[in-house]
């Protein structure tokens, strides 16, 4: 007898109907399909946009940048061990 014994599940299903209720199981159930169809849904339109940058973007991209800094020398101050 483990887990997956079918006695097991019938009565974890009778204790979930018992504390939901049938008409709260029917509910989830519809609100579950039709969180997948969104999904799905979303899924397809996420496709279908072109992934062409825009134009302001790509025109950043090749500008030419310039950096104007001043290197220094940093001198550490003798350890005393």
């Amino acid at each position: 007898m483990g887990i997956f014994d079918w006695k097991h599940w019938v009565v974890i299903l009778i204790v979930v109907v018992l504390v939901f209720g049938t008409k709260r199981l029917k509910n989830l159930g519809s609100d579950l399909g039709e969180t997948i169809k969104g999904f799905r849904k979303a899924m397809n339109t996420e496709e279908d946009k072109p992934t062409e940058p825009a134009p302001a973007a790509s025109e950043q991209l090749h500008k030419p940048q310039t950096i104007d800094a001043q290197a220094q020398k940093v001198e550490e101050p003798a350890r005393k061990d």
